[in-house]
């Protein structure tokens, strides 16, 4: 439920382009999110451990990512501009994303070195990826609610414009972290 690139991106989209659009982004998060949940447990853990390049390589390129969609953000067109037609964050930038997002891949591999012991491997399993999904949908849902009831405050341009801003500083922000 925190501001994280995922919930920034379901909220942008239901901002701007409304809750029927913003369900494919939803849907690439929570189904992305989910079967990431899923492969780090059955063996990602001993990966990261053993090659930890891989996981700078993750961090760095989710960097890249997060920057381009903050990019992408914030010069995104607002009615009447003649400016390239803005797009909705889709199914498949979200979905693909959850392998490059390094909050997404540190949570992950956080929660199952705390939570899944190995005497009872399979039912930890279950139990972990049952409420990271549900977590997943509520989360996603808030979002995207909280975006599309901003529109309502949103009758200038001008509002729209700084909600779009305000939204690329958070990612923005969301990188500066991964570092710090």
């Amino acid at each position: 439920f925190s501001p994280g690139p995922n919930n920034i991106m379901t909220s942008y989209t239901a901002f701007n382009f409304g809750v029927k659009k913003a369900i494919p982004t939803m849907l690439g998060v929570i189904i992305g999110w989910t079967i990431l949940i899923i492969l780090l447990q059955f063996g990602s853990l001993i990966i990261f451990k053993k090659f930890e390049l891989i996981q700078t390589i993750v961090k760095i390129l989710g960097s890249i990512y997060l920057l381009f969609m903050a990019y992408k953000l914030s010069f995104s067109s607002i009615k009447g501009q003649k400016k390239i037609d803005p797009q909705p964050v889709t199914f498949l930038n979200t979905f693909f994303f959850q392998f490059v997002n390094p909050k997404s891949i540190i949570v992950g591999l956080t929660a199952i070195s705390m939570f899944i012991s190995a005497e009872n491997l399979l039912r930890d399993s279950i139990i972990l990826t049952v409420i990271f999904f549900f977590m997943a949908v509520g989360s996603q849902t808030a979002w995207c609610l909280m975006g599309k009831y901003m529109r309502k405050f949103a009758t200038t341009d001008k509002f729209i414009k700084n909600f779009n801003y305000t939204m690329s500083f958070l990612l923005i922000v969301c990188v500066i972290l991964f570092y710090v």
